[in-house]
């Protein structure tokens, strides 16, 4: 079929795409090449599409409405795209990308390169001809223009000659493989899909999940894929990062019992539907739940997400609510727990799967779930060691802040309690090195020492700025004297020679050993069912959630920011690099993208600031492309992965 068919039949919702597709990721190289390879008559692929026929059609992308005898595009929609854009200058109904990759391609008529619009080169330079514009157009209104200006008339015949070459390709004839027949299923479509697409993105088993769903869901709703973003969505927008195969886990569990996607095989829209609900539902409720009891209440400290489908399942089978206080915080207890030791960091199916047959009935329930955490641990109790780990990205850090809200540490100038939801820019809560990480760099402390866990706090910005680079033999003392019991509310050693810089390591082990103390004794008070109540809710019973300042968390924020508004993939904060057989932690990256920032297509990326030598050889030798400045990573982004012309262009 030639491509100017192929692109009328895009138009006319006849060739559309499926709704498990990704988006569009191709850089602008690839649209040059592809460009390229036409302009030569070089071969640029085939299509792969399926004939669904009138039944059992799985939802399509974009709001048109598609003919009963759509072919929905399993394997071109790169090229389909690009070809789009180019030739027709706007997106084709079913986009979702960087239209920047396909935006101001231009052609040099007299090199016969393809560029995209750099002002300072083609600016009034009649070499450079807009390939939109000519496909459009058609060539024969370049002709005068040609003929017309003394620059080009010399050559006026080869130039028009190349330009007729490219307003041709549109007549280039690509083969279309086509899968009809009524016994292709969605899984068998989509293993087609991966052997035919084995060098490019393949679906995940998030993808494959989500196909079975898109081929279930009634047509007469909004499609599968946008009601399930909807609720992401909205978890943002409160602060919550969640993926789309997390949601995805949490619906399967309420609706096999199982975390195996397989398990969705023959389930019917319907259940599928109240399923989704009912997950949206429960997820709010644990949500709140642990904001309000654990003091857990924004993103960076909401760990052990692959926790929450198995209890979505629990508080489902509670009828929607755990009435009582005591299997309440021993759920929690078990949460922080699997927090703690990275229960699903490995093979997630097969831990999520053990402990999901835990909650089911007959199988222990909490009791269960425990006895699995104590199976695969050995002992649940916190030792001094375990505070032993460096920077935020540590398992160990929600725990630090969960002590502080639940024991109600006060601020050292004010003597108030510390609440992450006080009021004013000047009063949020602030990360603060207890011993200025200036002062321990001169002293000749190495990395890992001075962003140690037990050398961080939470203080409100305006005693933060007033303690300043001070060291905590010149402040401590006066916050003693100035608001008794404050300073010892953070689990702060005492002794004045613990102050000291050339002391810091073992202040660092005093204070281990008072946090695990502390730690200890609130996740025993969980087990027993004797924690106090308390609440960080707001009078109508919502959590007030304020995320803590800190100055390297708001950079990864700002850079995922700016990846993602240039249609790339956001990357995964405080990433944890583990062994996938065991689940052993080998590193926590500030800033990851697992499959790459241009998914599928790029190499692995981590973003490590301020981190030591052996976590970025770690990180590199897992496959992935290690960057230590902000500076240089937007830089790979800009010329390798989007291939942009440089900015002084």
């Amino acid at each position: 079929m030639k491509i100017q068919d192929i692109l009328s039949r895009v138009d006319s919702g006849e060739i559309a795409l499926p709704e498990f597709q990704r988006g569009f990721v191709w850089n602008r190289t690839q649209v040059r090449s592809l460009m390229d390879s036409l302009y030569h008559r070089h071969p640029v692929g085939s299509l792969l599409t399926w004939s669904t026929g009138n039944a059992n059609t799985p939802a399509h992308r974009g709001e048109m409405q598609v003919p009963a005898n759509v072919k929905l595009l399993l394997d071109g929609q790169q090229r389909v795209t690009s070809l789009y854009g180019v030739i027709r200058g706007e997106k084709p109904p079913f986009f979702e990308g960087n239209d920047r990759a396909f935006s101001g391609l231009y052609f040099n008529i007299e090199t016969e390169a393809f560029e995209f619009y750099a002002p300072v080169r083609m600016r009034e330079n009649p070499l450079w001809i807009s390939v939109t514009e000519l496909m459009k157009l058609g060539s024969g209104e370049f002709a005068a223009r040609l003929y017309d200006n003394e620059a080009t008339r010399q050559k006026f015949a080869q130039y028009l000659d190349r330009l007729n070459s490219i307003d041709q390709t549109k007549e280039t004839e690509l083969h279309i493989e086509d899968i009809t027949g009524e016994d292709k299923t969605v899984d068998i479509v989509v293993d087609i899909f991966n052997k035919v697409n084995s060098s490019g993105t393949k679906l995940s088993k998030g993808d494959l999940a989500l196909a079975k769903i898109c081929a279930e869901w009634p047509a007469e709703q909004s499609g599968a894929r946008s009601e399930l973003k909807k609720r992401l969505a909205k978890w943002k927008k409160e602060g919550y990062n969640f993926k789309l195969e997390w949601l995805l886990r949490c619906v399967n569990a309420i609706t096999t019992g199982n975390a195996v996607f397989s398990a969705l095989d023959g389930v019917g829209s319907d259940i599928i539907s109240d399923g989704l609900e009912k997950s949206a539902k429960h997820v709010d409720y644990l949500l709140n739940l642990i904001a309000s009891r654990l003091g857990l209440d924004h993103d960076r400290v909401l760990g052990s997400r692959y926790s929450f489908p198995l209890m979505v399942k629990y508080v489902e089978s509670q009828n929607g609510r755990i009435q009582d206080a005591r299997e309440r915080d021993r759920l929690l207890f078990w949460y922080i727990h699997t927090l703690l030791w990275g229960q699903y960091s490995g093979s997630t199916e097969t831990v999520l799967n053990q402990d999901l047959q835990a909650v089911s009935e007959g199988g222990g329930g909490l009791d269960g779930l425990i006895e699995n955490l104590r199976r695969n641990r050995g002992d649940l109790r916190i030792t001094p060691s375990d505070f032993a780990g460096s920077t935020v990205g540590a398992r160990f850090y929600p725990l630090l802040y969960m002590l502080a809200r639940i024991y109600h540490a006060k601020d050292w100038d004010s003597g108030l309690e510390l609440s992450a939801n006080m009021l004013g820019n000047n009063s949020s809560l602030e990360l603060h090195h207890i011993f200025p990480k200036s002062k321990l760099k001169e002293y000749g402390y190495g990395r890992g020492e001075i962003n140690a866990l037990a050398n961080f706090t939470f203080l409100t910005r305006d005693t933060n700025r007033l303690i300043s680079n001070e060291n905590p033999d010149t402040y401590i003392g006066h916050f003693m004297s100035k608001n008794p019991g404050a300073i010892e509310s953070h689990w702060i050693p005492t002794n004045p020679d613990l102050w000291k810089i050339e002391n810091y390591r073992d202040f660092l082990a005093a204070r281990r050993d008072l946090l695990a103390d502390a730690a200890n004794e609130l996740l025993d008070s969980l087990s027993a069912g004797s924690l106090a109540e308390s609440s960080h809710a707001g009078a109508d019973g919502a959590v007030i959630g304020r995320a803590v300042n800190d100055e390297e968390q708001q950079i990864l924020s700002d850079v995922n920011a700016w990846v993602v508004d240039r249609g790339l993939s956001e990357g995964e904060v405080g990433y944890e690099l583990v062994v996938e057989d065991n689940g052993e932690l080998l590193a926590i990256l500030d800033l990851a993208w697992p499959d790459g920032v241009q998914e599928g297509l790029s190499q692995p990326a981590a973003l490590l600031l301020d981190e030591d030598a052996e976590v970025s050889t770690i990180t590199n030798q897992a496959g992935f492309r290690v960057f230590t400045s902000v500076e240089r990573l937007k830089r790979y982004i800009t010329q390798d992965v989007l291939a942009l012309e440089p900015a002084a262009d």
